[in-house]
């Protein structure tokens, strides 16, 4: 969907942090402001996170009840395993969610912005992690949206959703 992340009612929305954890811009600085100064408190206690991990926090003033925050990798040209890390990212924060007994998440499009992972590539690593995982990982996940920023991202998503899905 296009739509702002922070606004979603889901019980956790996913953060394209960086890896202090303590804010940063785009959809990173968005969450920290919505959720207000109790999220940067906590994740000052977090010790950052490593590109390709994910940490959870409390949700705050957000609707979601949690943020996972999952650190991409800066694209470097595609030969520094950006296409490993960033499907990390998608699995490593999709842990976190079984392990929270999550049932609904929503994900922004990871590593597309100033870290200029290309998107259509981005969008196509996002949607095989995410299909790949949920078909072979229990969970109780029941809902999962992509979150695009615009419309060239929500365009790509869906693309690759349906090719991934054969319709579905």
């Amino acid at each position: 969907m296009r739509e702002d992340i922070t606004r979603l009612n889901v019980e956790a929305i996913v953060n394209a942090a960086n890896t202090t954890l303590l804010g940063g811009g785009g959809v990173d600085g968005a969450i920290h402001k919505a959720a207000g100064p109790k999220l940067l408190a906590e994740c000052k206690t977090l010790g950052g996170c490593l590109t390709g991990s994910a940490k959870i926090t409390k949700g705050y003033n957000l609707k979601a009840k949690y943020v996972i925050h999952t650190v991409g990798p800066v694209y470097q040209g595609g030969d520094q395993q950006e296409e490993e890390l960033l499907r990390s990212c998608y699995t490593s924060s999709l842990q976190l969610a079984v392990d929270y007994k999550i049932k609904s998440i929503a994900f922004p499009a990871i590593s597309t912005g100033v870290y200029n992972y290309p998107k259509k590539e981005a969008t196509a690593v996002a949607v095989s992690a995410v299909t790949s995982f949920l078909r072979s990982v229990p969970h109780e996940i029941k809902d999962l949206i992509f979150v695009c920023f615009d419309q060239e991202c929500f365009d790509l998503y869906k693309h690759e959703l349906a090719s991934a899905c054969d319709g579905c």
